[in-house]
């Protein structure tokens, strides 16, 4: 276990062989079900170590040879997973109210106390859902990971927004913000706080992202009101996902916040994004060479039309 250097891209790589050890669907025994040892007592929603961790917090020295151009470092972070309910079957879209709102200050304790780590650089929260992602486990969660860096993703992110936030004046995201609104043919759903968009720029078919309307930095400073509104557009989405075709919709969930290195990033913007592998109903959208070897996206569709088919699929009905 350990983090090597990739001098290639300038990015660090996480090496951990204890990961393929981890349960498969086929395993009997839910390890996150009521009873497992491994649980709380009592709990609604609940956040538990990762028994098979990318990263821990006492790690051993790198057992490879770093000489240059290589590098090597000792994996030093947090894996944990996050459980969304006591119901093996239920899902992110069948959550009640009152339960996702929990889960979203579960989400904020949990950024918070990881990120007071010194050594944790980025708190990455996010979830794997359905077996075209390569779940190995059903029953609804999410994983939180501490990172001892600044993903390179987010530091794109990062250069991009700080450019704009020098040259502009202003927040790049918050611009982003504005034009979805302007445009309406992108909007998916929205809220006084919050707006669900599949981006100019989308990515995937239905790769959405959800922001809040104000300049906030990370779930810290969203307000309770904020953070019960951002809970059910989050509701909403998915339940719109697993309405389109009426199945278990699967997706890649994650969140883009502030990182934690004690730096101030007045330019960044929370906001979730989704990777959902379906192009349409039955079919994977896969990332080939141009992709994956060149690392440009090809968009099969219009986002125009993907949006549309969203915005008519019946999302959450809570106030």
């Amino acid at each position: 276990m350990e983090l090597r250097w990739d001098p290639l891209l300038r990015q660090w790589i996480i090496v951990s062989g204890i990961r393929e050890r981890r349960p498969v669907l086929q395993d009997r025994h839910c390890p996150f079900c009521p009873g497992s040892p491994e649980l709380p007592p009592s709990w609604d929603v609940a956040s538990i170590p990762n028994r098979f961790p990318a990263l821990i917090e006492e790690p051993p020295a790198p057992s490879v040879d770093c000489r240059p151009p290589f590098k090597c470092r000792r994996a030093r972070g947090v894996c944990e997973v996050v459980l969304y309910s006591q119901d093996h079957n239920a899902s992110l879209s069948s959550l009640s109210a009152e339960l996702m709102a929990k889960l979203v200050e579960l989400w904020r304790e949990r950024y918070k106390s990881l990120g007071d780590k010194i050594y944790v650089k980025y708190v990455f929260i996010f979830e794997n859902k359905g077996r075209e992602i390569g779940v190995t486990l059903d029953h609804p969660h999410g994983q939180i990971y501490g990172l001892p860096f600044i993903p390179p993703r987010i530091q794109a992110e990062l250069r991009s927004s700080r450019r704009y936030w020098r040259t502009k004046h202003r927040c790049l995201f918050c611009d982003v913000v504005k034009n979805e609104i302007v445009a309406r043919k992108r909007l998916v759903s929205q809220n006084s706080e919050f707006i669900c968009f599949l981006p100019f720029f989308a990515h995937w078919p239905y790769g959405v992202h959800i922001y809040p309307r104000r300049h906030l930095p990370s779930l810290l400073q969203f307000s309770k009101r904020q953070r019960r509104l951002f809970a059910l557009i989050l509701k909403d989405t998915v339940l719109r996902f697993d309405n389109l075709f009426g199945s278990s919709f699967p997706y890649m969930m994650v969140f883009h916040q502030q990182p934690t290195d004690g730096r101030e990033y007045p330019h960044y913007h929370f906001h979730v994004e989704f990777y959902p592998p379906l192009r349409d109903r039955g079919k994977i959208k896969f990332f080939a060479s141009v992709e994956m070897g060149a690392g440009t996206t090809t968009f099969d569709y219009v986002p125009e039309e993907k949006a549309q088919e969203l915005r008519s699929s019946v999302g959450s009905v809570e106030p």
